[in-house]
């Protein structure tokens, strides 16, 4: 029952990537230290935290960024052509930072660690999304590419949303929907993928040495 909904939700830019068998997909193996993070995870959480954890996940969830994305473009368009070419970089990065995870999870094929634990679920942690598509973190490239779009932001801004960024981040982590490295791997991809976009958009910051 719980796959069948699942499939009915799956959002319908994955519909090109999903795997036609497990059999071709290249198998990741969590690390050591990925076992330990989601044991710990397991074994202190609690019901509440979950709860609180998957609600502040919609926070990074492609549906609503690429609603708020589309929206700002839609609104923008009498602007500046500042205004503008920002608001099209927001929306071209959204865009391929929904996909890209889409596709790598039609490549990559991972046991997500909700599906490894009993001790997690007596805890509260529910199965989420596909059982073999752990590896990347589609929450953390999003966030990753939101790290790295702050740069030019001013100080106070910047840390404030860097800081979401990461925290958001680590909820995957908390709700044991993906490894540890699932959600590095995610994060530095989000970012090399705002980055790489920029000539494409006109989005030149100023003080765009900044990390």
């Amino acid at each position: 029952m719980i796959r069948a909904i699942g499939k009915k939700i799956t959002p319908a830019i994955s519909a090109p990537f999903r795997k036609q068998s497990s059999a071709t997909a290249i198998h990741v193996e969590p690390t050591k230290a990925d076992r330990i993070i989601a044991d710990v995870a397991a074994r202190t959480t609690e019901p509440w935290l979950q709860k609180l954890a998957r609600g502040l996940a919609w926070g990074a969830d492609e549906k609503v960024w690429l609603a708020l994305a589309s929206v700002a473009w839609l609104v923008t368009r009498g602007q500046s052509s500042r205004v503008r070419a920002t608001t099209t970089h927001a929306l071209l990065v959204t865009v391929a930072a929904s996909a890209l995870p889409h596709a790598l999870k039609a490549i990559f094929d991972q046991t997500r660690p909700d599906r490894t634990t009993l001790r997690g679920h007596l805890h509260g942690v529910a199965p989420s999304g596909h059982a073999q598509d752990a590896f990347p973190s589609g929450h953390a490239l999003h966030m990753g590419a939101l790290y790295s779009a702050a740069g030019p932001l001013p100080a106070r801004a910047r840390i404030a949303v860097r800081s979401a960024a990461v925290g958001l981040s680590i909820t995957r982590v908390m709700l044991l929907a993906h490894w540890a490295s699932d959600v590095i791997v995610g994060f530095m991809l989000g970012a090399a993928l705002e980055r790489s976009l920029r000539p494409w958009t006109g989005y030149e910051p100023p003080g765009a040495s900044r990390i």
